[in-house]
């Protein structure tokens, strides 16, 4: 694995952080030592994904990156039939993800697309997952991309979103920064590589509330729904549709 050392250098103004071929090329370390319990997420996503799939229907990994998590769907489902679908807008991400699955049995289940998610129509799905994406999209947006994965989940499916938050209370939301900014010095990161990258990701990454994504959540039309996972400034939601 390569070490992600994007930041390191002091050196001009960063621009607007992508997910270019160079974060693409060391994408699982920047993943390791930024997204807490990243592992464990993905792992239990994959378990979810399993167990909430429904016989011809369809499985979606919206912002599906490398396939991290569609390869832990492949293991899940392994002997029986289904279909995913992973759309990532960045063309690296796509090509490392389809090299990924070269190598692994089961592959011809699983198709990729290279597009944005706000302009993918979701068709007969059992599953919709959207791991650290919706951040990424314009605000005004991303009701609209809730409300689609809505419309295209069959009745007793389910969307798995995980992002970055932020809390509406200040200084709640300062203790949540401070101790974000404590886990990813402790796995290596500088101040200066922090505080680059915090640069390079402003008007890029854009966080709701908990309240927000939950009420987004349901004007869309979910009434069943959780917070199943939150570490300080990080929370995945799960719901059902009625």
């Amino acid at each position: 694995m390569e070490k992600d050392r994007i930041f390191a250098w002091k050196k001009e103004k960063p621009g607007p952080f992508k997910f270019n071929r160079e974060v693409a090329r060391v994408f699982d370390d920047m993943l390791n030592r930024s997204v807490p319990l990243y592992g464990e997420s993905i792992r239990r996503q994959a378990e979810i994904a399993s167990a909430y799939y429904q016989e011809k229907s369809r499985i979606y990994d919206l912002g599906c990156s490398n396939g991290n998590l569609g390869l832990l769907i492949l293991d899940q489902m392994k002997g029986r039939e289904f279909s995913l679908i992973g759309v990532d807008s960045s063309f690296p991400m796509i090509e490392k993800y389809s090299r990924r699955l070269a190598h692994k049995t089961g592959s011809d289940s699983v198709g990729l697309v290279c597009g944005f998610l706000e302009d993918i129509r979701i068709k007969n799905a059992s599953v919709v997952l959207i791991n650290l994406t919706l951040q990424f999209i314009a605000p005004q947006k991303r009701d609209a991309v809730i409300a689609s994965v809505f419309y295209g989940l069959n009745s007793g499916g389910i969307i798995v979103l995980t992002e970055k938050t932020i809390h509406r209370d200040p200084l709640l939301n300062d203790l949540e920064i401070r101790f974000y900014k404590k886990f990813k010095l402790e796995n290596g990161y500088s101040e200066l590589e922090i505080s680059r990258k915090r640069e390079a990701l402003e008007k890029v990454l854009i966080p709701d509330t908990i309240e927000t994504h939950q009420k987004r959540l349901e004007r869309a039309g979910f009434k069943t729904m959780d917070v199943w996972l939150k570490w300080f400034n990080f929370a995945s939601f799960i719901a059902v549709k009625p």
